[in-house]
C-alpha cells in the first residue's frame, strides 16, 4: 500500500503545486478543456506518479458529479454509447498494464502518454488539413486509448477530444457528453484504484480532504469563464505548458 502519510512531509511549494492542480481540475470540470495533462503533472510532481493516479480520482468523481449535473442538458447519449465500450476496455487492460509496473517504468510511461497527447493536441489545432474519420474503427481507436490513458495516467482528454471533434459536435455538447463519459469512466475505474492498484486509501482520502476546496473554487471559476475565453491562444499554451511538464517528470 502506498504510505501517502510521509508524502505529506513535502515543502510548501510541493503544497501550492497540489492546490494548484487541484483547482485547474476544477475549471476543467467547469468546462474548460485541455488542461489535463498539466493537472497530472503537478500532482505526479508532488505525490509520484502511481500515488497521484489515485489521489487525483476522488477529486475528479467530485467534479464530474458537479458537470453531469450542470451540463447535463447538452448530453446526447448516441455519441456516449458509441465510445464507452471500448473505454471500458481500455481501462482494463491499463489496470493490467499498469498493476505491477514499477515507478520508474510507470513514470516514463506517463510522460510518453503526455508528450504524445501534446503532439496530438498540437496536430489537430494547427494543420487545418487533419482528417480525422468518423467511422466505428476511429471510435474504437479512440475509446482503446481514452480508457488506457485515463486509467494510467487520468489523461483521457486529448483521445475524447479527437473523437468528438470528429463527429464536430458544437461546443456545448461536447462538454455535456463528455461530462456524463469522464463520470462513467471514473466510477469504472474507482474499484481498481481501491482494491487492485491500491492507490486509494484512507491516507489518500485524507489528502483529497485537503485539496477539496481548491478544487471547489476550481469549478465556480471554470464556469464563468468557459464562455468568454480565447480558445485558440489557451490552447496553445496549454500545449506547450504540457510537453514541458511531460519532460519534468520524465527527469524528475
Amino acid at each position: 500500500m502506498f504510505d501517502i502519510f510521509h508524502q505529506l512531509h513535502i515543502s510548501p511549494m510541493g503544497w501550492a503545486f497540489a492546490l494548484f492542480g487541484s483547482f485547474l481540475l476544477g475549471i476543467a470540470k467547469g468546462g474548460i478543456k485541455g488542461l489535463g495533462a498539466i493537472i497530472s503533472i503537478l500532482t505526479a510532481l508532488v505525490f509520484g506518479s502511481k500515488a497521484s493516479t489515485g489521489i487525483i480520482m476522488p477529486l475528479l468523481i467530485v467534479g464530474d458529479t458537479f458537470a453531469v449535473i450542470y451540463y447535463n442538458r447538452h448530453a446526447r447519449w448516441h455519441y456516449l454509447w458509441k465510445l464507452m465500450p471500448w473505454v471500458v476496455i481500455g481501462v482494463l487492460i491499463g489496470v493490467w498494464f499498469g498493476k505491477d509496473l514499477p515507478e520508474e517504468q510507470f513514470k516514463i510511461g506517463m510522460a510518453i502518454i503526455i508528450l504524445s497527447s501534446a503532439g496530438f493536441m498540437f496536430l489537430t489545432e494547427h494543420t487545418r488539413s487533419f482528417h480525422i474519420p468518423d467511422n466505428r474503427f476511429f471510435a474504437a481507436v479512440m475509446g482503446s486509448l481514452a480508457g488506457f490513458t485515463t486509467m494510467v495516467g487520468n489523461l483521457a482528454g486529448p483521445f475524447s477530444e479527437l473523437y468528438f471533434l470528429a463527429i464536430r459536435v458544437p461546443k456545448e455538447i461536447f462538454i455535456g457528453t463528455a461530462a456524463w463519459m469522464f463520470f462513467l469512466t471514473n466510477i469504472i475505474k474507482l474499484p481498481f484504484h481501491i482494491w487492485s492498484w491500491k492507490t486509494i486509501n484512507i491516507q489518500s482520502l485524507y489528502v483529497d480532504l485537503m485539496l477539496l476546496p481548491s478544487l471547489l473554487i476550481g469549478l465556480w471559476v471554470g464556469i464563468r469563464i468557459v464562455r468568454n475565453i480565447n480558445q485558440q491562444h489557451f490552447r496553445l499554451a496549454i500545449i506547450i505548458l504540457t510537453a514541458l511538464g511531460a519532460l519534468l517528470i520524465l527527469f524528475q
